[in-house]
């Protein structure tokens, strides 16, 4: 569908005035360096913005560039992770850092999407948010906008259906800072008005974190952080004949964050 230059520009703007009233100010905004954004990008994946903040000035703090990250151990990376879940995504920026030794992160979206752990929303996200390549941005913020106000009575909606909405409404300036309106917009209707994102083909309820293979897979990395080796009777003593330790553990191989001998499991 083709929108009238009179429905962009009356969506513009309640964007942009919702922007200007209530614009988040967060840390990853007041920089362009692609390091940095490529942290905030794996580190807001299913995460947050608030759990995020802290753990992304730490990182930081402690691994400032991709070189200190490749030189520094798994077990450093996941005892400075803890609390943001999802391990796996602090070994993919470790492996990234390993695929981009004395190279900088590529500009090129296609080249992004080359790195380990990098799908289409990520690569655009650090080609605009780094180098202010105008693009295409998709994430669950932006969907809900969308949903919102060009699919309030549609179910099952496809984001290639979104897509023609997105560039169509996508600014000539500030492409940036429109994205950033975009995904402030969203979290505001995510706390004011039904879920739209029901309505999204890609909707999906997210498992119980209690008491799930998940919660087993978390526990066995924070002990193993603190005390770098385990035997198979310490992991007896923690979780007794506990039937979710044995897919946490082969989820954890497979991962490539613990390696199993016959007597010990220990970091990669």
């Amino acid at each position: 569908m083709r929108l009238t230059p009179q429905k962009i520009q009356k969506f513009r703007q309640v964007v942009w005035e919702h922007y200007k009233k209530h614009g988040r100010d967060l840390p990853w905004r007041r920089t362009k360096d692609p390091y940095h954004i490529l942290v905030s990008e794996i580190m807001l994946q299913q995460t947050q913005v608030d759990r995020v903040i802290p753990k992304y000035e730490l990182f930081l703090k402690k691994f400032p560039t991709l070189q200190h990250l490749h030189k520094a151990s798994v077990a450093n990376i996941l005892k400075t992770w803890q609390g943001l879940g999802y391990n796996r995504r602090a070994l993919v920026l470790k492996n990234i850092a390993a695929q981009l030794q004395g190279r900088s992160i590529p500009r090129d979206t296609e080249q992004l999407e080359q790195l380990p752990g990098i799908g289409r929303y990520t690569a655009g996200a650090i080609a605009m948010f780094a180098y202010n390549r105008k693009g295409i941005c998709l994430e669950t913020n932006i969907r809900r906008v969308f949903l919102h106000h060009f699919f309030p009575n549609s179910a099952n909606v496809s984001d290639e259906r979104l897509i023609p909405y997105i560039q169509q409404t996508l600014p000539a300036r500030n492409v940036r800072t429109w994205y950033w309106a975009l995904m402030d917009y969203g979290a505001w209707l995510a706390k004011h008005v039904a879920n739209p994102n029901r309505r999204s083909a890609q909707y999906h309820v997210q498992a119980r974190f209690d008491g799930s293979v998940r919660q087993v897979r978390g526990h066995i990395l924070k002990l193993l952080v603190a005390k770098s080796e385990l035997s198979r009777k310490d992991l007896v003593r923690t979780f007794g004949r506990d039937v979710r330790m044995a897919p946490a553990l082969a989820g954890l191989v497979r991962d490539g964050l613990i390696k199993e001998t016959k007597q010990h499991i220990v970091l990669a």
